[in-house]
């Protein structure tokens, strides 16, 4: 499952980066998935990130 980061709706709670250091980072203001961890959106603590995300900005998507 793949996994992004809207920037247009992110509005830089660092949450994402929070709870999964090693998918997200935080830079210039807003959540970033990490280079090369686009694919890491079945682990379980992306999946609470997603949940979690007070402006809904990550997104998981199948077959991606």
């Amino acid at each position: 499952m793949k996994v992004s980061v809207d920037r247009s709706l992110c509005y830089g709670s660092a949450e994402c980066a929070y709870r999964a250091p090693d998918v997200f980072a935080f830079e210039d203001g807003y959540g970033t998935v990490r280079l090369g961890r686009a694919e890491a959106g079945d682990a379980p603590e992306v999946r609470e990130a997603a949940e979690r995300c007070p402006s809904q900005a990550i997104t998981l998507q199948e077959g991606a």
